[in-house]
This record gives C-alpha cells, sequence and structure tokens, in this order.
C-alpha cells in the first residue's frame, strides 16, 4: 500500500527543485537611475572638464575689446585661436547632446565674440579715415558726369533768377529764404548793402551772425535733401539744385544792380565756394542713387542701390565735411577777413585745394 505512493514524493522534490532553480534564474528588482546621469549633473561636468579653457578665452577676449587685437602678445592671439575652436567643439557637443539652455546660450556668446575677434577686420579709426580719404577722390570722378547736371541745373536756376530780378524786383522776396533777420532785399540802397557785406558790425546789424547762422542751416538742409531723395528717381534733386540756383541768382542780381558785383562775389566765395561745392556734391551723390532705380541694367534695383552707393555714401561724407568746413569759414573767416581781395583769395584758394585733390588724389603711378 505504501510503493504507489512514491512517484508523488518523486513528483514533489522534482517541483521543488525547479522552482528553485527558477528561482536562482529570476531578474533582479529595477534599480532607481543614478544621479550622474541626469542633465544637470551631465552638464556640470561637461563644464567643469572645460572652464579653465573657457575662463581664458573670455579673458583674452575683455583684453582685446578693450585695447584691440594688436595689444594682444603672441602667446594671447595663438591661445585665442585654439580657444576659439575649442570653445567651438564644446558648442556643437553641447547641442547633440542636448545640454541645458543656459551652457548653450553661453557657449553661443562666447564663440560669437571670439568669431568677431578672430575674422571681423581689424582696423583703426585713423585707419577707417584714412581710407576714406583715399576713396573719396576716384568717388568724385567717377561721379562727373552726375556732377556736371546738377552743375548745369544750378546755372540754369540762376540764369532764371537773375532774369526774374530784373524784369521784376519784386521776385526777389520768393526766390530769395527769408528768415534770420537778413535786412537786404529790393529797397536796401547800395550803401546799406555795403555795410552788410563790408562788416563785421556792432548794435543792429551784428544780427547778420542770426542771418549767417540760419542761412547755414538752409543750404545744409538742401545738401541732404538732394543726397537723400535722389532715390526717388532723381527728380526732387534735381528740383531742388533748380530752387537753390534760383535764390543765388536773385541775391546776386540784387547786388549788381546796385554796382555792388564783385563785392557780393568776395562776400560769398570765402565760404560760398565750399559750401556751394558741398551742396552740388551731395546732389551729383543723389543722381548716383537716382540712376540705380531709373537705369539698373540687368541687376536688380537692390544690387544697382548698393553698388552706387558705395561712392554715393563716400560722396555724401565728403560734403558733410565741407559743409562743416564751411560754416567755420562763414562764421570766422568772413568776420575777420574784411579786405575783397582776402576774402577772394581765400575762397578761391581752398577751392582749388579741393579741386586739385579730387583730380589728381589716389591716382596710382602707371607701372
Amino acid at each position: 500500500m505504501s510503493e504507489p505512493q512514491a512517484p508523488a514524493s518523486d513528483a514533489a522534490r522534482a517541483a521543488a527543485s525547479g522552482a528553485s532553480r527558477a528561482a536562482g534564474t529570476a531578474a533582479p528588482p529595477a534599480q532607481a537611475p543614478s544621479p550622474e546621469t541626469t542633465p544637470t549633473l551631465r552638464s556640470t561636468g561637461f563644464r567643469r572638464e572645460r572652464e579653465a579653457g573657457w575662463r581664458r578665452l573670455e579673458s583674452i577676449l575683455e583684453r582685446a575689446e578693450r585695447q584691440g587685437m594688436r595689444a594682444l602678445s603672441f602667446e594671447e592671439a595663438r591661445d585665442l585661436a585654439v580657444l576659439y575652436r575649442q570653445a567651438v567643439s564644446a558648442l556643437s557637443v553641447a547641442r547633440e547632446i542636448s545640454l541645458d539652455a543656459a551652457l548653450r546660450a553661453y557657449l553661443e556668446a562666447l564663440c560669437a565674440r571670439a568669431c568677431l575677434a578672430v575674422y571681423a577686420p581689424q582696423e583703426t579709426l585713423s585707419g577707417l579715415f584714412g581710407r576714406f580719404l583715399r576713396g573719396v577722390p576716384p568717388a568724385f570722378r567717377r561721379s562727373a558726369p552726375h556732377l556736371g547736371i546738377v552743375v548745369l541745373v544750378t546755372l540754369l536756376g540762376a540764369l532764371v533768377g537773375w532774369l526774374l530780378y530784373f524784369q521784376d524786383a519784386t521776385w526777389y522776396y520768393t526766390l530769395v529764404p527769408s528768415g534770420g533777420g537778413d535786412p537786404r532785399g529790393p529797397d536796401s540802397t547800395a550803401d546799406e548793402l555795403r555795410e552788410v557785406l563790408e562788416g563785421p558790425h556792432e548794435g543792429p546789424l551784428g544780427g547778420l551772425a542770426a542771418f549767417a547762422s540760419f542761412l547755414f542751416s538752409h543750404n545744409a538742409r538742401i545738401a541732404i535733401f538732394c543726397f537723400s531723395l535722389g532715390a526717388l528717381a532723381g527728380m526732387p534733386t534735381l528740383l531742388l539744385c533748380l530752387y537753390n540756383g534760383l535764390s543765388m541768382g536773385a541775391f546776386v542780381a540784387l547786388h549788381v544792380d546796385r554796382g555792388l558785383g564783385m563785392e557780393v562775389a568776395g562776400w560769398l566765395s570765402i565760404h560760398g565756394v565750399t559750401e556751394i561745392g558741398a551742396i552740388l556734391i551731395a546732389a551729383a551723390a543723389g543722381l548716383r542713387l537716382g540712376e540705380a532705380v531709373l537705369f539698373p541694367g540687368p541687376r536688380s534695383r537692390g544690387d544697382a542701390l548698393r553698388a552706387q552707393g558705395r561712392d554715393a555714401v563716400k560722396l555724401a561724407l565728403l560734403a558733410a565735411l565741407m559743409l562743416v568746413l564751411a560754416a567755420l569759414l562763414e562764421g570766422f573767416g568772413r568776420q575777420l577777413v574784411t579786405g575783397l581781395e582776402a576774402r577772394l583769395a581765400i575762397g578761391w584758394g581752398i577751392g582749388a585745394v579741393w579741386m586739385a585733390w579730387f583730380l589728381l588724389g589716389s591716382r596710382r603711378p602707371a607701372p
């Protein structure tokens, strides 16, 4: 009766042995991720390994930005190039493994600063000014046709203003800008006009300084508008040149009518050669822009404007410098120099210097 139970015992032992083996091979319980794998600690470790180089690069950049690249020693210049490449590589890795945004932003700013220091043109203010001075004469010569047009339009306006005055003197009030307390007009006698021209003055005529300031501001505005409105097909520029010529023609006609032609020529020459020249140059620059709009050729208008704008901007800056010099001549030279011959010599002498520079400057000798 006991023998039939043996197989059951054997089966139980086999089951127990199998359970034991199954328990031995079961997977271990899941463990929490290591804190070393979190993004924050990855960024911390990444930064710790490279931060010394970044700090060194920052110090070199601060010195270069403050004192210029020429102030760097050989070792600093060498380290700048090496550390810049390392920073760019670190930025690439930081973007690839998605490190925290603050670290990426820091590296982007650092690399941008280093890129400017390494690749941006390094030129001092004096170097830029020298390059401008060398570039002006060729730009002037390339603009000779445009300058010829604005000169002709201005002379046409002056002729019309002259003729209108002698036809009816009251045209003076329409053509010549009023303001600044200028006492001159068709009702002025020859002696009154001569007294104004031969300053300096005290008392009531001392207000002519205010008129001189007004006249300079008026001409400066015309120069600015001649340039800035040139892009509107050049027509506003030509109209402003015509208007300026009308006022000059009527102004000169008033004095010639009183027998003061040479006196007004001297009065205008000492500052007018430079000042009127500045207006004409600004107008020529405006016509360069107008030409790009009307006749762009095979290029787009944007490309044509950029190409013409290189010379136009040089001429506009030149006109601004000439207006500053004209203001000094008008404010001091005309008041201190009262002799006719001296005024003519100073005004046209300065004009001759301008023309010599424009026509002969920056010409390379033939090889």
